[in-house]
């Protein structure tokens, strides 16, 4: 007389958990992965915004790119901090800008780069 037993073995079913833990942990890994870029990926458009903005500004009001200015601005209600950089060009009536911005709390590390050019106003 046989007897047949259905199931699992134990060593079939710690197989099976080990396969499942390793695909989580890898679907875990990218999810987290997208969520930074995603953050990262936002910080990086706000601050082209505020670069954008200073660059506007300065065309506004060309008179006021006679030197080197920093400052702050929230956007987004993020602070960031932003430098313009004020170069000569080839045509004296045009200064170039070369503006930096990043994160209040991490001023070193640079989210946005902008270079632009504005007209001085005629003597």
């Amino acid at each position: 007389m046989t007897t047949s037993r259905r199931g699992f073995t134990l060593v079939e079913v710690l197989v099976a958990l080990s396969l499942l833990a390793v695909a989580l942990a890898a679907g875990m890994r990218a999810l987290a992965q997208t969520a930074d870029g995603a953050g990262t990926l936002k910080a990086r458009t706000l601050a082209l915004w505020v670069a954008q903005n200073r660059l506007a500004a300065a065309q506004l009001a060309p008179g006021t790119t006679a030197a080197d200015t920093r400052g702050e601005a929230v956007q987004a209600g993020v602070t960031f901090v932003w430098d313009v950089r004020v170069a000569a060009t080839p045509n004296p009536a045009f200064r170039r800008l070369d503006i930096r911005v990043a994160q209040a709390d991490a001023p070193a590390y640079a989210l946005a780069r902008l270079t632009g050019y504005v007209a001085l106003p005629p003597p």
